[in-house]
């Protein structure tokens, strides 16, 4: 059998040495044949060069430089384009993910699932993105109507014919575990160990990340619109019983004036749901749009021992 392990790659050339010497320690060559793929989302610092040095000594890695920064979930997707094993180990490159944990998903294949996911018990990141991790897969829950673990990410062990169909799935909008929790297949989750970042800071800012966010609201769930929609008829509801209790107070002969302060402020608040309701529509609109330019989901640039099988 045979193990790909896919990871992608931004500012971490100072980890990737040790992330493959404990990919190799940590996977039983008399078990899997292995192949390790880096995917360079086109890396600021001296990422590719790195990859080219360790390609050249291991003949395991296929490195792959994408024309310019795509994102990690589109360089997974690349990534995934190029296995060739029976089993995918998707994990990212800064060693949060621990390479000694792949053996404790494998061992949960032989169970008779397709996916096993690892969940971080004990999350070694900053309490404020811990804070954001949380909130984000709370509303994303909300919003999408499915379940979401925030102790849940990329990291986990996947069969073959799971990443085909994932691969199949070829939307412009790329968000790797929602896509895999939409195929299916059966699922199970082990507790791992989750480690400190060893070197610089998490690439995801809080722009970058509620970028991601509203991303993936729009691509999977359409419960915004369903939401303006209970606010267009809370709205009518409302207006309905002030508008009774207009014609209650004309023909009981108590009426009066209406001020300036309730006027102006009847009209801001109309016209801000207008707003928000056009400004909702109009993200699903350009979404749309993107989508259908039907561009590549990438481009890669280079490539070092890869086939050529990519589906960019």
């Amino acid at each position: 059998m045979k193990l790909s392990v896919v990871s992608p790659v931004y500012r971490a050339e100072k980890d990737l040495e040790e992330l493959i010497t404990r990919i190799k320690k940590a996977v039983s060559s008399d078990v899997f044949a292995l192949e390790i793929i880096l995917v360079d989302d086109f890396s600021p610092d001296n990422s590719w060069i790195e990859i080219e040095r360790l390609s050249a000594i291991h003949p395991e890695i296929v490195g792959i430089k994408l024309s310019r920064n795509f994102g990690q979930h589109y360089a997974i997707t690349a990534g995934l384009d190029h296995i060739s094993g029976d089993y995918v180990v998707v994990m990212d490159c800064d060693l949060q993910d621990k390479p000694e944990e792949i053996s404790k998903l494998l061992e949960k294949t032989k169970e008779g699932f397709d996916i096993v996911l690892a969940r971080r018990f004990n999350r070694q990141d900053s309490f404020l993105k811990k804070l954001f991790s949380k909130t984000f897969y709370k509303t994303l829950g909300y919003l999408t109507g499915s379940k979401q673990d925030e102790t849940v990410a990329n990291f986990g062990v996947y069969k073959k014919n799971v990443i085909k169909e994932v691969c199949n799935l070829r939307e412009s909008i790329r968000y790797f575990p929602t896509m895999v929790k939409w195929v299916g297949f059966k699922t199970a989750y082990v507790d791992v160990q989750h480690a400190s970042r060893q070197q610089g800071e998490s690439n995801y800012n809080l722009k970058k990340m509620l970028n991601l966010a509203l991303d993936i609201v729009l691509a999977f769930s359409d419960k915004p619109l369903r939401l303006i929609i209970k606010l267009g008829m809370t709205i009518a509801f409302i207006s309905f019983l002030m508008a009774a209790y207009a014609i209650y107070s004309k023909f009981s002969g108590d009426v009066s004036v209406s001020g300036y302060a309730s006027l102006i402020t009847s009209i801001w608040f109309l016209s801000g749901c207008i707003l928000i309701t056009l400004g909702v529509i109009g993200l699903y609109v350009g979404k749309t749009f993107e989508g259908v330019k039907n561009r590549p989901i990438y481009i890669i640039e280079k490539k070092v021992n890869a086939q050529q099988n990519d589906k960019s």
